[in-house]
């Protein structure tokens, strides 16, 4: 192959030709940089019919050690790393280009003037703000229930009974057991809510799944469902058939006092539990109630669906298609798909305004620095900008419904080992995420721009080794952090660029929207939630079964620490005793029950630091027969807390004497 300078117009001689058919046109050195033919400071102005020690001899020094192969791989590396001598920028040529381009040939019949579209479209928002406000407050108004009132509104996880002995001895903290009832309104999909924590009912520990306990009597009817009191009350009312999954609805549920075996069944999609003992607080749910009230999150997000599709398909401007989306995209998972906060308007408005500023500094560097305006500006394909980008950004807001079937709750270790499913499901998602890169790397290499992109994805790699080097912090990628991290590598026009780049902006604005800026680097006090503590475990000592009066005792070997305080002591998942060691009374504990009762009974030991309880043994089971069935070796995963206010309990305002 031969090439003739570019600043040379003489024509070459024969013996010029032959020199140049044996010298490579863009030498390149191992580092990247382009030299000069014929200088010494290039391995490649050496004759290639040369032998290869006398070529080996030519190369820099510096490179000498290094076998000819693999510098020569290295060359090629390098030179495809900087693309080709003429880059190929991508951009997107419609399919039917006549149908695509139709909405902005009729945009710039009606309205040719830039100031005239600009009022139509503070004009569009604006009617999407007013229709969304009145199917918004449509669906905030149920009707009363007569003697009952206005149902309260309540979250999805919320219970009668607080978590593991939340309730304290003998749950006096979460009284009155009975003869208390209220109107409750349950959101939409509670039936998907579950425990991310791990509870006990029984000797059991229930994980990843709805915690509901108990149902119907009788498994061939809906009558008279009976619930143990640490249920969630919304899935409880789906599992009873009082309420919808989808659509929610509302209900009045009753304390019904203490109740014994608990029967499983699978109703209404959702599988209860059953609990072979008895529970001191046990709830209902009133017959006949006649209550009109739905969720009206699928009909608002109808209506925003609606809006940006038309916007989409009518606009050109990038910036006005990006910016007027993501406003609208924001609030309705803020304010509808996957509200932050359940409670009066004002509360969850103040919430939503709170992220949404900051949120939008972000959807501004997206923008202007982050490819968003070099993948969408000029692009005239409309219907395929529509169902790729606008698509994949719903696909990604809405996260809670489109991704929920992954078996992964939180991009942690501790729930990777502990979720069913969850390390399986990881590795075919870097699978995937790794043939997405190598197509992107591909079509970085083919605009020449990759070496630039190399350098910044080089950054984000240090700043992450680093954070994973600080002492006594852990990092958590939540999902604004995956979508900082990927986002630069969607900064062109293609098909596929579309869709990553809308899933990712739709992963932001739910991920900020639900969660707001989280810590990207948090404490493990703070990630450890209701894990274990590693605490030590009481030594129980033989127990004493007395069947003549159905008791059985517990005592302990001494504490192997003097920084346990005394012994706390869960029977049927309730706290039943808790004594200090310098009190004298925590070296037994006694437990009767009736003669005629035909039940198992559980049991579960603590040490107390102070106020809190420590990690608790695994569940021991005195059964029907008088017999002591030991626990099994090692802690349950069950912790304690110590006793504070909880989020998910029913606030005591709520509750009305019978």
């Amino acid at each position: 192959m031969s090439s003739t300078p570019a600043n040379s117009g003489a024509p070459a001689s024969a013996g010029d030709e032959e020199q140049q058919q044996r010298r490579p046109a863009r030498p390149h050195s191992l580092d990247g940089v382009i030299t000069p033919l014929g200088s010494d400071q290039s391995d490649c102005s050496v004759d290639p019919l040369q032998p290869r020690f006398m070529q080996d001899q030519a190369a820099p020094k510096r490179w000498q050690w290094i076998p000819y192969p693999v510098r020569r791989t290295a060359d090629a590396v390098v030179r495809w790393v900087k693309g080709p001598q003429t880059p190929r920028i991508w951009k997107i040529e419609p399919f039917f280009p006549s149908v695509q381009r139709a909405p902005l040939r009729l945009l710039d019949r009606l309205l040719p003037s830039r100031r005239h579209r600009f009022w139509l479209l503070l004009a569009y928002v604006a009617a999407w703000i007013l229709v969304f406000a009145i199917v918004f407050w449509q669906g905030q108004v149920s009707l009363e229930i007569d003697g009952w009132g206005q149902p309260s509104d309540i979250s999805c996880g919320v219970t009668y009974w607080s978590k593991n002995n939340g309730c304290g001895i003998d749950g006096d903290n979460c009284r009155p057991f009975t003869n208390s009832s209220f109107a409750f309104r349950c959101p939409a999909s509670c039936a998907s809510y579950r425990v991310l924590n791990p509870r006990a009912v029984g000797d059991q520990e229930i994980n990843y799944a709805p915690l509901i306990v108990g149902g119907p009597r009788d498994p061939s009817n809906e009558l008279d469902p009976v619930y143990r009191g640490d249920s969630f009350i919304c899935g409880a009312a789906i599992h009873s058939g009082v309420i919808s999954g989808s659509q929610g609805g509302c209900g009045v549920v009753s304390l019904i006092g203490e109740q014994q075996n608990f029967v499983a069944s699978n109703r209404h999609g959702i599988q209860s539990l059953a609990f072979d003992s008895t529970f001191p607080l046990s709830f209902t749910f009133l017959p006949g109630i006649q209550c009109e009230a739905k969720d009206p999150r699928w009909s608002l997000l109808a209506v925003s669906v609606v809006f940006t599709s038309l916007l989409s398909l009518f606009t050109a401007s990038s910036a006005a298609f990006f910016f007027g989306t993501f406003i609208i995209v924001f609030w309705e998972v803020g304010l509808a798909s996957d509200q932050p906060v359940n409670g009066p308007f004002p509360s969850l408005f103040s919430d939503v305004l709170g992220k949404f500023l900051p949120a939008m500094f972000c959807a501004w560097v997206f923008y202007d620095k982050m490819g968003v305006r070099r993948t969408l500006r000029g692009l005239t394909a409309q219907g395929e900008k529509t169902v790729l980008w606008l698509g994949g950004c719903w696909v990604g807001a809405l996260t809670n419904y489109t991704f929920d079937f992954i078996p992964i709750s939180r991009l942690d270790g501790h729930d990777l080992a502990q979720e069913p499913g969850a390390r399986a499901a990881l590795s075919i998602i870097v699978i995937v995420i790794a043939a997405i890169v190598i197509g992107q790397i591909w079509c970085f290499q083919q605009e020449g721009r990759l070496v630039r992109y190399l350098k910044l994805y080089a950054l984000f790699i240090v700043a992450i080794l680093v954070s994973l080097a600080l002492p006594n912090l852990s990092l958590r990628l939540h999902h604004y952090i995956l979508a900082l991290l990927l986002l630069p590598g969607t900064s062109m026009q293609t098909r596929l660029s579309l869709l990553y780049q809308g899933i990712l902006i739709g992963f932001f604005a739910n991920g900020i929207a639900r969660w707001g800026f989280d810590p990207v680097l948090q404490t493990s006090a703070a990630l450890q939630g209701d894990a274990q503590l590693g605490t030590a475990l009481p030594a129980l000592l033989p127990p004493l079964i007395n069947a003549s009066l159905s008791s059985i005792k517990f005592q302990w070997a001494s504490p192997p620490s003097i920084r346990y305080d005394g012994i706390s002591i869960l029977v049927n998942d309730v706290e039943r005793f808790r004594g200090f060691f310098d009190d004298g009374g925590a070296d037994e504990f006694t437990w009767t029950r009736e003669n005629t009762a035909s039940i198992n009974e559980y049991f579960r030991f603590a040490y107390i630091q102070g106020a809190t309880a420590g990690d608790y043994s695994r569940a021991g089971t005195w059964n029907t027969k008088q017999e002591w069935i030991e626990m099994a070796p090692g802690p349950s995963r069950i912790k304690a807390r110590a006793l504070a206010h909880d989020d998910e309990q029913v606030s005591r305002q709520l509750w009305k004497r019978d």
